[in-house]
């Protein structure tokens, strides 16, 4: 269903295993990014009707989810850590249009999201199976069956509001970038290390 050329590398769940903390601290973040990313383009195009109504639900459920990261980070007796950067997400932000039509940027804003989701829910699945603790795991199944209606809901809107983009050829060009970027990743116990 995702499309994802590259699966994450095994070598990443060890990482994580090892520093749930800082999986946990950076994982929050990128909660509390997606929803400003959502706001974002609320912000952007608010004569779209029902992307603003959708994005809106997005933004808050992605709140909650930061949220339920915290909680979780304070059951173990942790503090939420400083906001990570996220090279992954900034690699991925450089291929987004920045010129062409209103179109154009519309649907590359809405794929750079749904490429970001699907890869969430792929790191996900590895969690549900691969982290070891019966609550993150059972958390990370529901996340991952989130992330990927988030997925679906972005890559529908680029087809709605496509227009004359091409919007099947321009995800596969998406998919060829998104795995030359992971190709470099899953060193790091972070969401997209």
């Amino acid at each position: 269903m995702l499309g994802l050329q590259l699966p994450t590398d095994p070598r990443w769940a060890e990482l994580v295993r090892q520093d749930l903390p800082e999986l946990l601290t950076d994982h929050a973040w990128c909660e509390q990014k997606a929803a400003s990313n959502a706001i974002s383009m609320i912000v952007r195009h608010p004569e779209l009707s029902d992307l603003v109504a959708e994005l809106t639900r997005i933004a808050q459920e992605e709140l909650d989810h930061f949220r339920q990261v915290v909680e979780r980070i304070h059951a173990r007796g942790w503090t939420l850590g400083p906001e990570r950067k996220d090279n992954y997400v900034n690699e991925l932000m450089q291929f987004v249009r920045k010129d062409g039509g209103r179109e154009e940027r519309l649907v590359d804003r809405l794929l750079f999201s749904a490429m970001i989701e699907a890869r969430s829910c792929e790191r996900f699945k590895v969690l549900t199976e691969e982290v070891g603790d019966p609550d993150l795991q059972a958390f990370y199944r529901e996340l991952m069956i989130s992330e990927a209606g988030h997925y679906t809901t972005f890559i529908g809107f680029a087809r709605q509001y496509g227009g004359r983009v091409d919007v099947d050829v321009r995800w596969k060009e998406f998919l060829a970038f998104e795995a030359d970027v992971v190709a470099r990743y899953g060193r790091s116990a972070t969401m997209h290390g």
